[in-house]
């Protein structure tokens, strides 16, 4: 099993911040069931240091070495949670930010409270480089909470969606944890992720997560899911299922309203 958005790496955000937490985080990790796992710290976010993908590869590789040393079957990969900016398509090319294991699938993540308005003309242009922007969270992002169909129109002009596994399993509250369901459904999410920071509160959760997808979903998409985070980061093509859009009877579906 592959996570492919965490912040496993310590001292560089709002997640682990020693190296006995990055530790601890693979443990619990391997304990799930996962074999890799990409470490995307945030870039561009105004609350964090700005890095340059050489020092990541190098903090990668670091935590790696650690992480045999001590006999933990765990693979750290490069990755970034990306702030979405205006030169990310020239610093995706030379380095300074990081795709995904170094794929075609670069994980942007937008502010909590807002699209920005050039979202649509940066997706198109990272598309137009042979990039596949995956969204990070969505159901989480106050506009598209209240708009749904927000995300179908990002989804339907080539963007992919990542869900967190703890706003399927309750973590974040009841109306976070329907919105996902409601995006399973209408076939807008392609991937789920632990967005790991530490192993406390904001914990993996993952086997839970999948766990509710066979429950209500069935076999098939938990075998897609999967599938689709290890396809990520091989850099392939992924399983895709028609975008729909959301519609306010689906809240119904669920006895949830």
């Amino acid at each position: 099993m592959i996570d492919i958005h965490s912040h496993i790496l310590p001292g560089l955000d709002d997640g682990a911040k020693t190296i006995e937490d990055s530790i601890a985080i693979a443990e619990q990790a391997v304990s799930e069931g996962i074999t890799a796992m990409v470490a995307t710290p945030h870039h561009q976010h105004p609350n964090f240091t700005l890095l340059d993908g050489s020092f990541l590869h190098d903090a990668v590789a670091e935590l790696n070495d650690e992480l045999n040393k001590q006999g933990i079957p765990l693979t750290v990969l490069a990755g970034q949670e990306i702030r979405l900016y205006g030169d990310v398509l020239s610093d995706l090319a030379s380095g300074s930010s990081l795709s995904l294991a170094n794929s075609k699938y670069v994980l942007v993540e937008f502010p909590s409270n807002d699209i920005p308005v050039y979202a649509t003309r940066l997706f198109y242009e990272l598309g137009s480089q042979g990039y596949i922007p995956i969204i990070a969270h969505p159901e989480r992002n106050k506009v598209i909470m209240e708009s749904p169909n927000k995300l179908y129109e990002l989804i339907k002009n080539g963007a992919l969606a990542q869900l967190t596994s703890s706003s399927l399993t309750g973590y974040f509250g009841k109306e976070i944890q329907t919105l996902s369901e409601q995006l399973i459904e209408a076939n807008l999410v392609h991937v789920i992720a632990s967005d790991v920071h530490n192993t406390s509160n904001r914990t993996l959760r993952m086997q839970e997560a999948y766990q509710v997808v066979e429950d209500r979903f069935g076999s098939q998409l938990l075998f897609e899911y999967k599938e689709n985070a290890r396809l990520i980061v091989e850099n392939k093509h992924i399983y895709l299922e028609p975008p729909e859009r959301v519609t306010k009877k689906r809240k119904k579906l669920f006895g949830l309203f």
